[in-house]
Parts: C-alpha cells; structure tokens; sequence
C-alpha cells in the first residue's frame, strides 16, 4: 500500500476508542517508555520516531535505557514528557512539543491526570492511542502489535512477530489441553520483602500465565491485579511453586535483582537471599527448592511471551521439557530486536549445592 493511499488513518484502540491519525506518524510522544521496546520489535530505528518520552524505562531500568542509547544516542536528547504514571505528565512539555501521535498505556489513560491529557492533546490536534501490554495480555498483544503496525506502515514487521507469539501460545494451550490434569499450586510475589509479606499476582497481568500452563494461582480469588496476602494466608495455602519478580537491583523493596544488565550469578544469589526469610523458607516450595524469578517489567511489554514460556518449563517439565525461553528470546533477538536484548530475565534457584 503506498504511503499516501492509507492516510488519513481510523484505528480501535485498546479501550475501544475510535482514533483518526491524518498522515504517517513522524513526531511521537510516548506516555511510557517501556512502549518503546514495542516500538523497537517492528521499526529499525524506533527513536528516530520520538517527539517526546516519559523516563520510566531509564529510571527503573537504567540498563536496558542504556542499551538504547548505544543503539541509538539521540534517545538521551529526547525531551522527558513525564514519569510514566498516569498522574505524572508534565502538560506544560506535552503541549509544547511539535507531536503528529501520541501513544499511552491503558493504566495511563485511565487516571484522571491521563483522561485531561488526552483530551487536550485532542484539542490541538495530536490524536492519542491507548495501547495495552499488560491486561489480557495472551489475546491483546498480537492485536496491539498489528495496531502498531497499522499505525506505523509496518504491517509485514507486525504481523510476523504476531504470527511468532500467538504460535508459541498455542503451542502451550495445545499441551495443555491435551494432559488436563491440573498443575501445582503457585504463589507469586512481586518484589519479595523481608519485612512483610506478600503482593500476589491475581489472574491478570503476569498472573495470566500461571492459569495458561494449568497450574493454580494460590491468589486467584483476589482482584485480577492481585493485591497484598498475609503470612498466615501464605503458610495456609503452602503453594508447591514460589516465583518472585522484581527489577535489576531490585528497586527500593526487595533484594531480588532480575533483568536487563544482570548477570545470571547475581540474579540467582540474590533470589536465594529474598526467600531466606521465616515465612518463605517454611513453604514447600522453597524447602523443595521449587524457587523462580522473573523480570517484573514482563507485565508492561510484548516479550512477555518469555515468561509464559519459562513458567510453562517451570511449572510443567513433564510436559514441556522441549520449551527454552533462552532460545525464543534469541530468535526475538535474530529477527525482530532494533536493540537485543540482554541479562537475566528470569532465573531459578535450583539443586541443593
């Protein structure tokens, strides 16, 4: 399709929005900037793309901002637009900025602060989009990348990396579905603490990929977010399986330090010391040494089929023993990465020494 013929452009956003963007987008401002790793799985130069850009991903993950800026050193000069909270945007930047597009998250959107910027940014012109990575993640990330790649004229880039996530879905959900005796019993922890106990993933965001392996999420009667559990709750449900997640030196919560930039030794050791408290030390799945961890930032962005893939080898090794993440996240990287990715995303605590 030639450029000229697909302009002016209607799109249904993630929250059903109908959007119309009136030429191809040059100038964009994305509302956090995790997204642009989205970006950067269908565009080989994703930062030439930038108006402006909130400073989530630089703060809370220093070392794959970093990798960007290696790629790409123009993103340093990006102006900041905000701290990727809904409630964070500076109006005073995001209206000073020459945007054609703007991109925001579905949890952005939906704060007040979110729901004001979106409509002034209407006001002089600069359509928004609501994108979502991180709620019913197994059917909206394909569909969100294909919007992506309507939005930026790389349909074919687009479609492949769906056509590449959806088949590795189904390639779980077809095991499953054929050895339907149920899983173990999981809890997990978002950034372990010792001094209290414990945030559980519900059964949305990451939480969603517990159910995908017919495993049992010791929290799925709470809100799909998850939400705070007590220590008795905790010792009472004695899940088989712990994972934990957090963010490369484990941010100001949790020793746990998992991600981009961090070594496999550190992430291990340091998974070891988060559970290497009272209420955790006493659960099965700890005294069996049935102990993960993952990348916490893998509920915001489209690899996140890394991590359905490494709880499906976790949780169900008798029938996944043919599943190594380690090995997608290479072809992500051979075929799709502007940036490669690197570190350890995920990690376990393994054997007894």
């Amino acid at each position: 399709m030639a450029d000229d013929a697909r302009w002016p452009l209607t799109i249904t956003d993630a929250l059903g929005r109908e959007v119309t963007i009136q030429k191809k987008p040059e100038a964009i401002l994305l509302g956090t900037g995790f997204n642009l790793i989205a970006l950067s799985l269908i565009h080989p130069d994703p930062v030439s793309l930038l108006a402006g850009w909130s400073d989530d991903m630089k703060n809370y993950n220093t070392e794959i901002y970093e990798s960007f800026v290696a790629k790409f050193p123009k993103l340093a000069d990006v102006p900041v637009i905000g701290d990727g909270t809904g409630d964070g945007l500076s109006f005073e930047t995001l209206l000073s900025l020459k945007a054609d597009l703007a991109i925001m998250a579905n949890w952005q959107a939906q704060t007040e602060l979110g729901k004001q910027a979106i409509e002034h940014l209407g006001s002089i012109g600069v359509p928004v989009v609501v994108v979502d990575f991180n709620d019913h993640v197994l059917e909206k990330t394909p569909d969100t990348i294909r919007l992506l790649g309507r939005i930026l004229d790389r349909d074919q880039q687009a479609e492949a990396y769906a056509r590449f996530y959806e088949e590795r879905v189904q390639r779980i959900r077809s095991r499953v579905a054929a050895h339907p005796q149920p899983g173990p019993t999981v809890l997990m922890d978002a950034y372990p603490n010792p001094d209290r106990c414990c945030y559980a993933y519900g059964t949305g965001s990451l939480g969603e990929f517990i159910s995908l392996t017919g495993s049992r999420n010791i929290a799925g009667d709470l809100p799909r977010v998850g939400g705070m559990v007590s220590d008795e709750f905790v010792m009472a449900q004695n899940p088989q399986v712990y994972i934990a997640t957090a963010s490369p030196g484990g941010g100001q919560y949790s020793a746990f330090s998992v991600g981009p930039g961090v070594s496999p030794e550190e992430a291990r050791d340091t998974l070891a010391k988060a559970v290497d408290t009272t209420v955790l030390a006493a659960l099965d799945a700890v005294r069996n040494r049935r102990v993960y961890g993952l990348w916490n930032f893998f509920n915001a962005v489209p690899i996140n089929i890394l991590a359905a893939e490494a709880l499906a080898a976790w949780l169900r090794p008798d029938i996944f023993p043919d599943i190594d993440p380690a090995e997608t996240m290479k072809e992500i990287n051979d075929r799709f990465a502007a940036v490669p990715f690197t570190g350890a995303y995920w990690t376990e605590l393994g054997p007894s020494p």
